[in-house]
């Protein structure tokens, strides 16, 4: 087998592999003191990876030349898409981590450690490996890959206790979603004698007996962890609260893009022939997620923790795209993807410059009392992000809300979208709480430091994505979205 055409369409994820390798023998030999450096080389790397995707991105990569390995690996205008948002939220990622790990948050240990970049970039081929998945065997090394140093990237502030206990809560609550996983998977393969997805698809054609419904379930609780979807969203505000800000920053977007975009890869690939099958199951976990999302939030003090519920939500929305099962939700999913991600990493960017002189961190409501007086950019900023998170018009995240309730109506889901509005107003009281925090109490007085150029840098260019000179973007944001969507439509 010529192996040429299949290393030519991962030359991204070969690119990442040699950066971590190769920062790997730099940690080694430089330290913590190489941290800085490696990040900075780690962003490199993720960029160029980055610009390997454009022509495939542009000109669309769809058919059997997509398919890499024997079939293992498809490279489409999906797996393009997902993996671009990836990149770029791992990017964000390692440009606010040196100023979070050298401040008074970290604790005892005031220095970056040089296996925090390593760390980001196997996690992001891991992923890239999840969102180009065709078997299960390819999906499930993804997704142990990016889990695993998940795992430490949450604990890897050794000596805190929030860090250490966050860490133990995802590793031991990971490893079980990846057995329900794993078990599901295998009922498949029982049932169906391929591991594939095209084999596994032929299989469930046809009607669907007792055996392979129980491995749908299974693997569809499985992903539904991955997202954090309502029941299985447990482990998030803990998380989420516990671990270091900028891991959080990676948590809320880059690994949810490819958890998503896999989720919808398996449910119209795979079970596409069995829609009634999953179909319900997703409607009632995007709805169950939208409102335990929202009423979970509005008596949460920290921060994190609150925007933690709000992904939560956020997912529930997602999948109402997903709930469409057609083409045109498919797109709208991937464009909510997008503004998700720019509305997530600007507004922990923002909480991560709630600071003091001395770089000590704040994260409660009592902390961003009367921001407006004392830092009145970053106010303004956090405004922004939290009306867009609430589809606010005129910012980019009511344009969000819209495509997906658009795609809901059209398909004739008129009830589901009907609720799923409703339960959106319920969110808008933690978002608009900000305000009136920040805008209309007396001032704490405490956020008084000054933040780096890169974060000042990646809040503006966030806010002017979200902002209503956001929409200049749709129109080749929802062209790229569409034949992505297809991609996963056509029959290879």
């Amino acid at each position: 087998m010529d192996f040429a055409p299949s290393f030519a369409l991962i030359a991204p994820e070969l690119l990442l592999i040699g950066a971590g390798l190769a920062l790997l023998l730099v940690a080694a030999w430089g330290g913590d003191k190489a941290a800085r450096p490696m990040a900075i080389a780690a962003a490199a790397a993720l960029f160029g990876a980055g610009f390997l995707l454009v022509p495939g991105l542009h000109l669309g990569a769809d058919g059997p030349a997509t398919l890499a390995f024997g079939g293992l690996i498809k490279v489409d205008s999906f797996a393009l898409f997902a993996k671009a948002l990836i990149y770029l939220a791992a990017i964000g990622a390692l440009m606010v981590a040196p100023a979070f790990f050298t401040s008074a948050a970290a604790g005892t240990e005031r220095v970056m450690r040089a296996e925090y970049p390593v760390l980001v970039v196997f996690a992001t081929v891991g992923m890239s490996i999840m969102v180009s998945a065709n078997d299960f065997m390819s999906l499930y090394l993804g997704l142990e890959l990016n889990s695993l140093s998940a795992y430490v990237l949450a604990a890897i502030l050794r000596k805190d206790t929030r860090s250490g206990e966050a860490g133990l809560k995802y590793f031991v609550l990971g490893a079980l979603a990846s057995g329900i996983l794993l078990y599901g998977m295998s009922l498949l393969y029982g049932f169906t004698g391929g591991t594939s997805f095209t084999a596994v698809r032929a299989g469930l054609s046809g009607e669907l007996a007792y055996g392979p419904l129980f491995g749908v379930i299974f693997v569809l609780a499985g992903l539904a962890f991955k997202i954090s979807a309502v029941p299985f969203h447990m482990w998030t505000p803990d998380v989420y609260e516990g671990a270091p800000t900028p891991v959080t920053a990676f948590f809320a977007t880059a690994p949810k893009v490819a958890a998503v975009a896999l989720t919808a890869r398996v449910v119209f690939e795979v079970f596409g022939a069995q829609i009634a099958a999953w179909q319900q199951i997703v409607m009632f976990t995007a709805l169950a997620s939208i409102i335990f999302g929202a009423l979970g939030a509005i008596g949460q003090e920290n921060l994190k923790r609150l925007l933690a519920y709000s992904s939560i939500n956020n997912i529930g929305f997602i999948l109402l795209g997903l709930a469409v099962a057609n083409q045109a939700g498919a797109s709208a999913m991937l464009v909510y993807l997008f503004i998700y991600v720019a509305m997530s990493l600007g507004s922990f960017v923002a909480l991560l410059m709630l600071r003091d002189d001395e770089g000590a961190l704040f994260e409660t409501f009592a902390d961003i009392r009367g921001l407006s007086v004392t830092r009145p950019a970053i106010a303004w900023a956090l405004l922004l992000f939290m009306f867009s998170l609430a589809g606010i018009p005129p910012l980019l995240g009511f344009y969000s809300k819209f495509v997906v309730f658009q795609a809901t109506v059209e398909a004739g889901l008129i009830a589901f979208g009907a609720i799923a509005i409703a339960a959106s107003v319920i969110g808008a009281f933690y978002y608009i709480k900000f305000v009136k925090v920040m805008f209309f109490d007396e001032p704490a007085g405490v956020v008084t430091g000054k933040s780096e150029t890169g974060h000042w840098a990646l809040l503006g260019l966030t806010a002017l994505i979200i902002s209503p000179l956001g929409y200049l973007l749709t129109p080749s944001l929802s062209d790229l979205a569409d034949k992505a969507a297809a991609s996963l439509f056509l029959a290879v």
